[in-house]
């Protein structure tokens, strides 16, 4: 299979504008975990955010992280992926669609797109009578030691 790369969302949302248009108040430690969140390139998990967050701020608590990501989440502004065998993970919303292979033995997870795949699962939906109106792909594996 060729990997093929994934392209987000050309600018970086904006995390902060659409808190405000749903009339939810912007707090300091709020303000430092959704710039966290408009930086992150990875998929990390509450308390990671949590973690970064404090390097900034000392006084901001995990319960603030857990009830923010769980607006953005309501909001759909954030996707909730819960892997298996893990916390659960976010990723922004928005960009390209991909699906995502989870490092086993780290827990890192790759997202990869595959027109192949896309098709394949096309086939299927069309041969049972369906059409697809949303998925999502998660493979699990261990790298080869070749």
């Amino acid at each position: 299979m060729t990997k093929t790369p994934v392209k987000h969302a050309p600018k970086k949302p904006d995390y902060e504008k659409a808190l405000r248009k749903a009339g939810i108040r912007i707090t300091r430690p709020r303000k430092i975990i959704l710039g966290i969140l408009g930086e992150t390139e990875d998929h990390p998990d509450a308390l990671e955010i949590f973690r970064r967050a404090e390097q900034v701020d000392k006084s901001i608590s995990l319960s603030t992280v857990y009830r923010t990501m769980k607006l953005l989440e309501e909001m759909g502004a954030i996707h909730r992926h819960a892997f298996e065998g893990g916390p659960s993970r976010f990723e922004q919303a928005g960009g390209d669609h991909h699906d995502h292979l989870i490092d086993m033995d780290t827990g890192d997870v790759i997202e990869f797109r595959s027109d192949r795949i896309e098709q394949l699962q096309q086939e299927i939906a069309r041969q049972l009578g369906y059409d697809i109106v949303h998925h999502r792909l998660e493979l699990y594996g261990r790298r080869r030691k070749d």
